[in-house]
This record gives C-alpha cells, sequence and structure tokens, in this order.
C-alpha cells in the first residue's frame, strides 16, 4: 500500500476506532444496574418526540439547500433544489467516513450535476460555514450567559476550551491570506494554476457580499439553528428525568455536543459521553443523559444515513445526462 493511500485510510480509521472505543469504554465501566437503566430509557423513548426532532432535522437541511441558491445566484448559477439537497445530504453522509470530507463532496456533486465550477462552489460553502460558525457563537454567547458559572467550571474540567477553535480558524483565514499573497503576482507554472482556482474561490466567498436576498439568506440562517436547537430541546421529554431540564441546560448541553462531534467520524462514541457527562455536571443520572445523548445522535446519524444513501443513489438516476 502506497503512502498515500495509507494516510487516506488512517483518516478514516483513527477517529472511527477511537469512538468505537469509547463505546466500549462507556459501556464497560459502568455497572450492570447502570446499563439496564440505561438500556430502559433508551427503549421507553416516547417515538413521537423522536420523530418531531426527525421532521426539525428534515427542514434544517432543507432550508440549508435552498439557502445555498443565494450564495450561487450572484455568479449565476441555478442549480436545482433537488441537487442541492441531494448534495448537502450526501455531504453529511460523507463527514460520518472522514470528517469534514463533505463540503469538498458537495462542491464536487455540484461540479459534476450542475456545471458549477468547484473553486465557485466551494468558495460558497465557506461563507456558509463562516456564518453558521457566527450563528454557534451566538449560540456559545446565550448558553454562558444563561449557565456561566456552571458552564466554564465544566468546560475546565472536561480540559475542552471553546478559544482553540476561535484560535484554529483564526490560523486558517491567515493561512488562506498568506497564500492569496503568495501566488498574487504568479504568471507561469503552478502558482498561476492555484492562482486561478483562488481566484475562483474567493469570487464564491465574496458572493455573500452580493447577494440579492441578504434578508432571505439571514431568515434562513436562524430557521436552520432554531431547527437545530428545536430537534435537540424535543428529545429532553423522552427521558421522564431530563424532561425537566431548563433551556439554559439543553442549550448548554447543544454547545457541548457541538464542540465534541467533530473528534470523531460524526461524534461516534464521543457525542453520548459528552452529553451525559454534563447532564451529571448539571445533576441528572449518567444513565439519563447518556440515554439523551443516544437517541438525539442515533435518531439524527440514522437520517443522514438513509436520505444521504438515497441522495448517492437518485443524483445520477435524475441527472441522466451528466
Amino acid at each position: 500500500m502506497s503512502k498515500k493511500k495509507l494516510i487516506k485510510v488512517l483518516k478514516i480509521l483513527i477517529p472511527l476506532g477511537l469512538g468505537v472505543f469509547l463505546i466500549y469504554y462507556s459501556l464497560s465501566s459502568a455497572t450492570p444496574e447502570e446499563r439496564t437503566t440505561l438500556w430502559l430509557n433508551i427503549k421507553k423513548a416516547d417515538p413521537t418526540y423522536i420523530f418531531l426532532s426527525l421532521i426539525f432535522g428534515i427542514l434544517s437541511h432543507f432550508s440549508r439547500a435552498y439557502r445555498w441558491q443565494f450564495l450561487l445566484e450572484p455568479m449565476g448559477y441555478s442549480p436545482k433544489l433537488s441537487n442541492r439537497f441531494m448534495a448537502v445530504m450526501a455531504a453529511y453522509l460523507a463527514n460520518l467516513g472522514i470528517p469534514r470530507s463533505g463540503e469538498f463532496l458537495r462542491g464536487a456533486l455540484l461540479t459534476t450535476y450542475e456545471d458549477v465550477p468547484f473553486e465557485k462552489g466551494f468558495g460558497t460553502i465557506i461563507s456558509e460555514r463562516i456564518a453558521d460558525f457566527l450563528m454557534l457563537l451566538l449560540v456559545v454567547a446565550v448558553a454562558v450567559l444563561m449557565q456561566t458559572d456552571m458552564l466554564l467550571t465544566y468546560l475546565k474540567e472536561q480540559n475542552i476550551n471553546p478559544l482553540y477553535t476561535v484560535i484554529f480558524l483564526a490560523l486558517v483565514v491567515g493561512a488562506i491570506y498568506l497564500g492569496f499573497r503568495i501566488v498574487k503576482n504568479a504568471r507561469s507554472g503552478l502558482f498561476l494554476k492555484i492562482r486561478k482556482f483562488m481566484n475562483g474561490l474567493l469570487e464564491g466567498m465574496k458572493s455573500i457580499l452580493h447577494m440579492k436576498h441578504k434578508i432571505a439568506f439571514i431568515a434562513h440562517t436562524l430557521f436552520i439553528w432554531l431547527m437545530y436547537i428545536l430537534m435537540f430541546w424535543v428529545i429532553k421529554f423522552t427521558i421522564p428525568e431530563i424532561a425537566i431540564a431548563n433551556l439554559g441546560i439543553i442549550l448548554a448541553a447543544f454547545v457541548i455536543g457541538s464542540f465534541s462531534i467533530s473528534v470523531t467520524n460524526g461524534g461516534i462514541g464521543v457525542y453520548p459521553i459528552t452529553i451525559g457527562a454534563l447532564f451529571v455536571f448539571f445533576g441528572f443520572s449518567k444513565e439519563g443523559g447518556e440515554a439523551f445523548g443516544w437517541i438525539i445522535w442515533g435518531s439524527q446519524t440514522l437520517l443522514v444515513v438513509i436520505l444521504g444513501a438515497l441522495s448517492f443513489i437518485l443524483l445520477p438516476v435524475l441527472n441522466r445526462s451528466k
């Protein structure tokens, strides 16, 4: 096996292996009574609220696909809504295999089926992510204001520092800026090709500044995140113990879950454990908290697997001419 192929395999196996190990460790370290209680909590979960959570999840994904058009339109592209939605779902499915690979896949699918240059499509996805990151910061701010002392104490105890995420993004932005400066004056060779790609990327990112429907874009962004919170909120009613948790606790769990999901493929293993630990910190049982984490993670992951797999199948079928 070549070094390049080995690196690709390790990118999949290491995060996946970490997730599987954490699942094993969590279950093996629990007492038989704790495992029984955890399973009973999951088994007795009211399917009505799980169904509602899935509906909110679908609405958020559909809104994301619809919102994408506002960024593509200034560059003269109008992909079909169905193709945009399937590209979004296929990207989420890809992220379960290799973290963050979905963004590249979204751009590639739009290139394949809608003739949108990859660098421009990918540029719009970067702009999307910037808008979503600002929304996450807003949710973090609200959660901190509602549970300041307890949330900061929990982050410290778990060695989770959100500042690292901000620093990482700043470094990425700095690296991109430096890259633009290096290739700006290129006239030939590889740097000329890179400059062409980066110019397209920049055009895609700038599309957010030239949108005709800025209000609609903001409205969809708010709607997407409202759906995220609602699909998280309604799951609390599946666990009687967790049902009494207030909005501040739920937002705190939402924030912690959002940070933890990037550690492994789609949060496998890490997500339920982290959510459970936070609920324990707020005085709930470990079994109830982890059951909440497993239900929200399991239901939304199953939704992504089903819709993502269907998207992979239907994209070539519905776009035979491509």
